[in-house]
């Protein structure tokens, strides 16, 4: 017999699996890929329409030039979702956050506090600033170990936001809100340590954060 003849009686399981593998056409890879593609766009579009005016407002880098107003620049994404959403619950009463994020799903939420905690972190105050200032603000941070929850360099996890760098007047506004009780928040432990210092001494701390890199 010859090796032709035997190859041709050759039993199938001991054939090639590659001569039963389905044909893919390459029209249907890019198909495919279009789809993915024409998804990943949509998805980027609808994320650009609320990130707009968050950059307009936050700094168009994740450093804030207006007063009063964060700088959100490598914000820890878990607790700018947390703050998105208690926004869009209105749990947290800001009118324009209210109006961004009106009709955003969990999902845009997730996806926006993602590309907010990418954004570089804001540029501390140049100011060296006051020796005996710094110095206070130090203790008072070993003393009510505000570094324990905040990270030693301030640039918070998960849930606990990032301070280092923040504005100063900022952390002043937000620091005496917790103390009176008129920031909500999901933990009341901020207005227990901030209950027993002094306006004063949120100054200093406010001003020795705003120095932190």
């Amino acid at each position: 017999m010859s090796r032709y003849a035997h190859e041709s009686h050759r039993p199938p399981s001991t054939r090639s699996c590659r001569d039963h593998r389905p044909a893919v056409s390459r029209h249907t890879l890019l198909t495919a890929a279009l789809v993915v593609l024409t998804a990943l766009t949509a998805g980027a579009a609808a994320l650009a329409e609320p990130f707009a005016p968050c950059l307009a407002c936050h700094g168009e880098h994740g450093q804030s030039v207006i007063p009063e107003v964060p700088s959100l620049g490598a914000q820890p994404a878990f607790y700018v979702m947390v703050q998105l959403y208690m926004f869009r619950e209105r749990l947290r009463t800001v009118g324009p956050m209210h109006d961004t994020l009106h009709g955003l799903s969990d999902d845009d939420l997730r996806r926006l506090a993602e590309a907010i905690a990418q954004l570089p972190p804001p540029l501390p105050n140049a100011d060296p600033g006051d020796p005996a200032r710094l110095e206070r603000a130090r203790a008072l941070i070993q003393q009510h170990r505000c570094n324990f929850c905040h990270t030693a360099t301030f640039a918070g996890v998960e849930n606990v936001p990032r301070l280092a760098g923040q504005r100063e007047d900022y952390l002043v506004k937000t620091l005496r809100e917790y103390k009176n009780n008129t920031r909500r928040a999901y933990d009341p432990a901020m207005a227990e340590v901030l209950y027993a210092i002094s306006d004063e001494q949120i100054g200093d701390l406010a001003y020795f954060l705003a120095r932190r890199p």
